[in-house]
């Protein structure tokens, strides 16, 4: 699922609206020693000790929701498959894809089509465990497998059930919230003669009624800090209502699977990769090009922003719909981008049910032998995901640990015990970094740029600090990567007290949340890079 953060703050807008302190401008690229705000140290790391140095260019795989490759901030850094001649219609270079020119497109048919919404991983179990378990007890089965098999279903069940009533439940206050404040927006223009409400203007809409009265008041508190009421509903009251639009009529639709009309592949069978279509971009492209954009946003072009790699291409994978990847997809995209010369792997998405781990385990295993780093989102559930697994995982079935995979906690700008970001999942033996991920402005769709929360941000900073390094330091492999970014790590609050993610006030030390107690740097991995590479500069 894409991590965008939408939670059940934004309904406290119908009570008032708190406005916050702002973030620093371009806080995840600066250091926390010169700049004072715990950023990854890129500008600093560039100014003194990159400088004059050669780069090679790295490839850098972002497997998501895909990215809008004729961004302003983007085109100039997106790879472009030599082997492929575009729209021809062959599969120039022979790697069984047609017209791959920027990436892959793993949720989409061979005729165009492409999956928008699609349902959550514990939808899809729930479905197909229904018919055979429905209805039993534990008592109706004889042999250990079986009764394993039934107590699982039950924990699909259970979690499917609460699932779909708490999102149709934020549904029906979100679509309250937005329905009303739209209405009330077109009635106030009307009656004032204007073309805006403002937060000037609105004082002076006459309310006749309760409900006129009542959509005042909230829009008195949603407008504080913006433009106009429209760009207030867009910013702030809009995704949350879409996101949970879809995941009513799409997410938890046990009718719904767009699988069987779109693309049509064998779902079954996990060795055929060769479906889906070259539109990388596919029909809502937000995540995926804000993610691409902290990663690699063209820097020093005077363009919206700088991401953190200065010397990378970036290969759009298209796997996450609104709804849960696909296990098969996943395995895909990791295949397709290792056999196509991608280096790093971005993995900002994540679930709390497993379709099919061994296919994925499979595909981590082949991306660790051909020396692939896969950096991934720990998730924004505030869970300690050492107990709450969050697939897909480094835990290879069996227990064997990959060598490759870097687990990534979310950051928040502000110091000492607000230094987690509230949503952040954590695990002292899973997660093994944290990183910038609120208020990170990035790049997305249209040439349009904003800010977004989540560990789907983090992972991309940490993801940039690792093309870095491989750019500079090519010999280095996948495995030294990741140890020299958690050893590197800036350790200055390991043993601050910090407010535990999902608490109001209960403090523990950072040390708990993750293995190290580590906040990503890339000054200090360049400098313990130099110590690890034959490439001194």
């Amino acid at each position: 699922m894409k991590q965008i953060i939408f939670t059940a703050a934004l309904l406290s807008l119908t009570i008032g609206y708190a406005q916050t302190q702002k973030r620093p401008d371009n806080w995840f690229n600066l250091d926390p020693t010169i700049d004072k705000v715990n950023g990854v140290g890129t500008n600093r790391a560039y100014d003194e000790l990159l400088k004059n140095k050669t780069s090679t260019t790295i490839i850098v795989g972002v497997l998501d929701s895909g990215v809008d490759y004729d961004h302003e901030d983007l085109k100039e850094v997106m790879w472009t498959n030599p082997g492929e001649v575009p729209g021809n219609g062959i599969d120039d270079d022979k790697n069984g894809y047609i017209d791959d020119i920027h990436g892959w497109n793993f949720i989409g048919g061979k005729d165009g089509q492409n999956v928008n919404g699609d349902n959550l991983e514990v939808t899809r179990l729930y479905r197909f465990l229904k018919p055979k378990y429905e209805g039993k007890q534990e008592s109706d089965f004889t042999t250990k497998i079986d009764k394993s098999d039934y107590l699982y279903f039950k924990k699909v069940e259970k979690e499917y059930l609460k699932t779909k009533e708490e999102f149709e439940s934020g549904y029906k206050q979100l679509s309250f919230l937005y329905e009303g404040l739209t209405a009330f927006n077109k009635k106030a223009k009307a009656q004032l003669n204007v073309t805006e409400i403002t937060s000037e203007n609105i004082s002076k809409f006459e309310a006749t009624d309760k409900k006129d009265k009542q959509f005042k008041l909230i829009a008195s508190n949603v407008i504080k800090d913006e433009k106009n009421l429209d760009a207030a509903i867009e910013n702030k009251i809009q995704a949350g209502y879409d996101q949970y639009k879809q995941f009513v009529e799409c997410g938890t639709n046990l009718d719904f699977d767009p699988r069987i009309t779109i693309v049509k592949d064998d779902y079954s069978n996990n060795t055929d990769f060769n479906y889906g279509n070259p539109d990388c971009k596919g029909p809502n492209s937000y995540h995926g090009t804000h993610v691409a954009g902290i990663i690699a946003a063209k820097r020093g072009n005077s363009i919206g922003m700088d991401g953190v790699a200065n010397n990378v291409k970036i290969m759009a994978l298209r796997i996450v719909p609104g709804g849960d990847e696909r296990d098969k997809d996943i395995a895909a995209a990791i295949r397709y981008a290792t056999d196509n010369g991608a280096k790093i792997l971005n993995m900002s998405f994540g679930k709390a049910f497993s379709w099919n781990k061994k296919v994925v385990d499979d595909a981590v295993k082949y991306a660790e032998s051909k020396g692939v780093l896969l950096i991934h989102a720990a998730g924004n559930s505030h869970l300690d995901i050492d107990t709450e697994i969050h697939y897909p995982t480094k835990v290879y079935a069996g227990g064997k640990i990959a060598s490759n995979f870097i687990d990534v906690g979310a950051l928040s700008w502000q110091p000492d015990s607000k230094i987690p970001a509230t949503f952040s999942n954590y695990g002292k033996k899973t997660v093994d970094v944290f990183s910038p991920g609120v208020d990170i402005y990035s790049t997305i769709p249209e040439n349009k740029y904003k800010d977004e929360n989540g560990t789907s941000m983090a992972a991309p900073v940490v993801a940039g600090v690792a093309a870095v390094i491989k750019s500079y330091y090519p010999d280095l492999t996948a495995q030294q990567i990741k140890k020299i970014i958690i050893k590197s790590s800036n350790k200055t609050y390991k043993k601050t007290k910090v407010l535990k993610p999902g608490s109001k006030d209960e403090l523990v030390k950072f040390t708990e949340l993750g293995k190290n107690g580590g906040i990503v740097n890339l000054y200090e991995a360049i400098k313990l890079a130099q110590k690890f590479s034959k490439f001194k500069g």
